[in-house]
């Protein structure tokens, strides 16, 4: 057995599951979807990545009707209900539900911004804001409304659009009968009533 074998401590029950294991430390990828032609260091991974192609939800959650993929996923996701916030900021204190918000939030302190646009000189602390950056270059509008013609480039966007359709006004005034369906529009009725 080659010693580029041995580069943790992990322990395993098989060869086979330690073989496989390693190859995430060399970077070897054997196993391929045929969907998306993506490679994968072992046979349970792509099993659990063929799992988003088909839609294969089968970790469900017993407190609301949400389901996963991966029995990982579920755990986390289960915090939301227990209130389990296990990751601490060892800066300002605040606590997270998984470890990834904590790397996310530590830049805050570091003033990290590993994601540069390539169009602009911005740069971004989380990768899934410099994607929505893109948008403002591409022009690129993944969410379309199911009641007009309209598309956004952000869900939230949408969401806020969709009140219109349905007359929901979630912001309501505390000083008069009046309610809103943005909070900027609150903010504004206040201002301009001083209230």
């Amino acid at each position: 057995m080659s010693s580029s074998f041995y580069h943790c401590e992990k322990q395993f029950t098989s060869v086979n599951e330690r073989n496989t294991h390693s190859r995430t430390h060399i970077g070897e990828k054997l196993f391929l979807c045929s969907i998306c032609q993506k490679y994968f260091s072992g046979n349970s991974n792509l099993k659990i990545h063929l799992r988003k192609h088909l839609g294969e939800k089968p970790y469900h959650c017993s407190q609301c009707p949400k389901a996963f993929s991966q029995n990982g996923h579920l755990k986390i996701h289960f915090r939301i209900h227990s209130g389990e916030t296990p990751y601490s900021c060892n800066q300002c204190h605040k606590t997270f539900s998984e470890n990834v918000k904590l790397k996310q939030h530590l830049r805050i302190h570091s003033g990290e911004k590993p994601y540069p646009c390539s169009q602009c000189p911005k740069a971004f602390s989380i990768n899934s804001t410099l994607k929505k950056h893109m948008r403002t270059h591409s022009g690129e509008k993944p969410y379309p409304c199911n009641q007009c013609p309209k598309a956004f480039s952000e869900n939230g966007t949408l969401k806020k659009h969709l009140r219109i359709h349905s007359d929901e006004k979630p912001y309501p005034c505390n000083k008069c009968p009046k309610a809103f369906s943005e909070n900027s529009n609150l903010k504004k009725h206040i201002r301009i009533k001083n209230l």
